[in-house]
């Protein structure tokens, strides 16, 4: 990483930037918080705030996307408090151990690639579920609650929405895996657990699983209709016009999704070669679907 170091001890700036070196990493040192911000950016900027006389809300808010660790001799408003308000991640108190701010350096590091990692994963989901999301009065559903779906993926919305609408932990298990059980049972009380594949349980192991549910904040799915549960059961019918490669549709569904969706981008002759039927049998299903082809 490359390390920005602000302190006017040059002695204790030296010896900073000696052991981050041997660790891999590259350092730049200044005297000034003027100096700082005329310099480039940083993944890690390390400001002394026993210099006196200089103002720290330039340099906090020069490398905001960097992490800031206060270096500080004793603890006060101006020395941490405000810092700390300003957009600072963390302190460090004089005289300190390398391996104590190596810590505090890996700790932020990883959160910081954690976050961006979420943010992304949250923009994909959104996406990807834009076209399924449905309107949930999500504060005043109650859990647990089980979800029956042919189409795995409305289920897969509505758990998503369900944690983002809760601001809550969320964990994913599916029942399918050897220890799911365990993994279940071990999880807090005040996360919500998206649980998928409850149709592969036996009917020998389902009284467990609902006992070990009962005061979760759980959503099941399953592929299958739900009888005799003793919680909420919300059944989302497939609307055929989506499916992913988890479903397997009746050959006359597919037929007629391929070509409801793709009548538009082949003609007929090479969709019915794709489909391996003929053109006649192609206007057949058209017929029978009463699809309309576009001009």
């Amino acid at each position: 990483m490359k390390i920005l170091i602000i302190e006017n001890e040059i002695y204790l700036a030296q010896s900073i930037a000696t052991k981050l070196s041997e660790k891999g990493h590259i350092c730049e040192m200044c005297t000034s918080t003027k100096d700082a911000i005329k310099g480039s950016q940083y993944d890690v900027v390390l400001l002394s705030t026993n210099i006196n006389g200089q103002d720290f809300n330039p340099v906090i808010e020069t490398f905001k996307k960097s992490i800031v660790i206060l270096m500080v001799s004793y603890i006060s408003n101006d020395t941490v408090s405000k810092p700390l308000a300003a957009g600072a991640k963390d302190y460090i108190l004089k005289p300190f151990m390398i391996e104590e701010l190596i810590r505090k350096i890996d700790h932020y590091q990883d959160y910081e690639r954690l976050k961006k990692r979420n943010v992304a994963y949250e923009k994909y989901l959104n996406y990807s579920f834009e076209s399924l999301s449905k309107e949930y009065d999500h504060n005043n559903i109650e859990l647990p609650l089980f979800i029956a779906s042919s189409f795995g993926k409305y289920a897969d919305a509505f758990a998503f929405e369900h944690a983002q609408a809760k601001n809550a932990p969320f964990y994913f298990v599916s029942l399918s895996e050897p220890k799911a059980l365990q993994e279940i049972e071990s999880i807090p009380h005040n996360a919500i657990i998206y649980v998928t594949d409850f149709q592969v349980l036996k009917k020998g192991e389902r009284q467990t699983f609902l006992d070990l549910i009962k005061e979760k904040n759980v959503i099941v799915a399953s592929s299958e209709k739900i009888e005799d549960i003793p919680y909420n059961v919300l059944e989302i019918k497939n609307e055929n016009t989506l499916f992913d490669r988890s479903d397997i549709l009746p050959i006359e569904d597919y037929i007629k999704f391929i070509v409801l969706n793709f009548q538009d981008k082949y003609p007929d002759t090479e969709l019915s070669k794709k489909l391996g039927i003929s053109r006649k049998s192609l206007w057949e299903k058209r017929k029978k679907y009463d699809i309309t082809k576009k001009k």
